[in-house]
């Protein structure tokens, strides 16, 4: 695609750069007389308020995943893949009502800092090797690609500047300010994601009514392409295999959602920073409201394109430019970097910093948490245990430098994948379904153990691998393929998640026969007290999900 960026775009964008890495660099730094702490590094000195926790969990969700991703997905598929973010909503009421008392009492750096609270220093380890592993090489890889890929389609920049360009940006003021810079951006982020994804979808059903207003666009593509509006797919639906009908709803999205959530360093860690927890839970609820306009801002473009492209007088209406890039079903991550072309002059700029600044916001943050994990949870315990905070925060600096590097060098070789959203979801299935089994009976069921905890997350890896064999053709027209169920990936988490947990409470038991585990966590009905906010809040996001689903089922 030809670079279409006029100097008043480039002025907006540019603009937007300095105010991010102003504000990054300038929150971050040392006061006067105090040297900067691991508090204060890796979580923000506690000081964070309910509005910056949720506007960071949405900048550090949303990313070139979403909006490149999932865009890609709303063509491909259509609202199905709303999914994600509707039932986002209710798993953050979840979140926030039942794991994050019990996270904040226990006044944690780190996820698996709760693992070995709750089990063991071994564990801990194998989890801490496994997220960092996730993080460098699905995570940061992911993300870097898909942002330096709609730098290549927008503007021509080539992927390996694309990347460079990105990685930079991200380290500027992450690297030095640790959690308090990626925060305090993180609400600069929002407001730019949130404005130049709503500018997207404005023009884009403009364009589609031909000039008549959103509601006449919204109705067109509605009336055009009616199946793209079901979010409950049946079988016979060529996609099913990646949103597969009701087991959405019922089944392994529950997986993906809770262990996205509940136990991810690098969104939970935001509610581990917060004044109180009262402030953390109802910056959990205000993410979870603000999770319900999201596919508005990502899904709708991506349908809208594909009604574009389908509808020969529209294209024949955008003239030659359209023709270049034109997103396919082979290539649906097309689809939001090409509808960037038909901004005008000025909102081109503010919609390049929505996206730049999706990106960027969730690469600081990934960025944060590994270096928090392998600081916390690997070096200080085995390498440097009695470590200065000096010592702690210039290790977290490098440890980030080096994933990034690392992931830098990886990204583009990711080129030519197709629907990268759902690549992202589908590998990271294969290690969140054991590790919410961990996570979940280690919460909530006190006779679970460390030994049944370690048996379980590492057959958890094996169960997931048997479950790819045959969608993944590993064994097609042998002997062995009537061994292997073939089933769609969500499925595939949900089984997984349940036998892994099965394991779990098989070896508990048999090696406390039955008894409650001495480092079972007590629990009470006034563990899990909210106060009124969170509750009306809450229940209105309830109401609100009734009615999508009653409306698009």
């Amino acid at each position: 695609m030809a670079n279409t960026f006029s100097f008043l775009d480039y002025v907006i964008f540019i603009v937007y750069g300095i105010v991010i890495v102003g504000v990054g660099l300038w929150v971050s730094r040392d006061k006067e007389g105090h040297q900067k702490n691991a508090d204060d590094y890796f979580l923000a000195s506690k000081s964070l308020p309910w509005w910056a926790i949720g506007a960071s969990l949405i900048a550090a969700n949303i990313s070139a995943e979403q909006f490149i991703g999932m865009s890609g997905s709303g063509f491909a598929i259509g609202l199905a893949i709303a999914s994600y973010e509707w039932m986002a909503a209710l798993t953050l009421i979840i979140v926030g009502k039942y794991f994050l008392p019990i996270f904040i009492e226990k006044g944690l750096y780190t996820i698996p800092e709760f693992v070995e609270k709750r089990y063991s220093k071994n564990l801990k380890t194998i989890l801490a090797v496994f997220w960092i592993a996730l993080y460098v090489f699905v995570n940061l890889t992911s993300v870097l690609y898909l942002g330096a890929l709609a730098l290549e389609t927008i503007m021509g920049i080539p992927m390996i500047y694309g990347v460079l360009g990105l990685a930079l940006f991200a380290a500027s003021y992450s690297l030095y300010g640790g959690l308090s810079a990626v925060a305090w951006t993180d609400v600069i982020q929002v407001v730019f994601l949130i404005l130049g994804g709503l500018v997207t979808t404005y023009l884009a059903l403009d364009t589609v009514s031909g000039g008549e207003g959103v509601l006449a666009g919204f109705k067109h593509i509605y009336e055009a392409a009616p199946d793209s509006f079901h979010m409950i797919l049946d079988k016979a639906h060529d996609q099913y295999k990646n949103l597969p009908g009701l087991g959405v709803i019922v089944g392994g999205m529950w997986v993906a959602n809770l262990y996205y959530w509940g136990f991810n360093q690098y969104i939970i860690q935001r509610t581990l920073a917060a004044k109180s927890l009262q402030e953390s839970q109802r910056g959990i609820v205000f993410a979870g409201f603000l999770k319900l306009i999201i596919p508005l801002i990502v899904v709708i473009p991506g349908i809208a394109a594909y009604v574009m492209v389908n509808d020969g007088t529209i294209m024949t209406s955008l003239g030659d430019a359209a023709q270049n890039n034109v997103p396919t079903m082979e290539s649906a991550d097309k689809a939001y970097p090409w509808l960037l072309q038909f901004l005008p002059t000025g909102l081109k700029g503010v919609a390049f910093a929505a996206l730049a600044a999706a990106i960027v916001s969730s690469l600081a943050s990934m960025l944060n948490s590994t270096s928090t994990i392998f600081t916390m949870d690997i070096y200080k315990p085995y390498f440097n245990p009695n470590a200065s905070d000096k010592q702690t925060v210039n290790t977290g600096r490098i440890s980030a430098a080096v994933a990034l590097l690392i992931a830098g060098c990886i990204a583009p070789q990711l080129a030519g994948l197709d629907q990268a959203f759902q690549f992202i979801q589908e590998y990271t299935g294969v290690v969140s379904p054991g590790i919410l089994a961990v996570f979940m009976l280690g919460l909530f069921w006190k006779k679970s153990t460390n030994k049944g905890a370690i048996a379980g997350v590492l057959a958890s890896i094996p169960i997931a691998m048997y479950f790819k064999v045959a969608p993944n053709g590993w064994v097609a027209g042998t002997s062995l393929e009537s061994i292997f169920v073939n089933v769609p990936f969500m499925d595939q988490m949900g089984y997984t998640a349940v036998l892994s947990a099965l394991v779990i409470m098989l070896v508990s038991y048999l090696q406390n026969k039955g008894a409650d585990d001495e480092k079972g966590i007590e629990i009470s009905r006034k563990t899990f007290a909210t106060g009124k906010v969170f509750n009306i809040v809450a229940y209105t996001i309830c109401i609100l999900l009734v009615a999508l689903y009653a409306i698009f089922w």
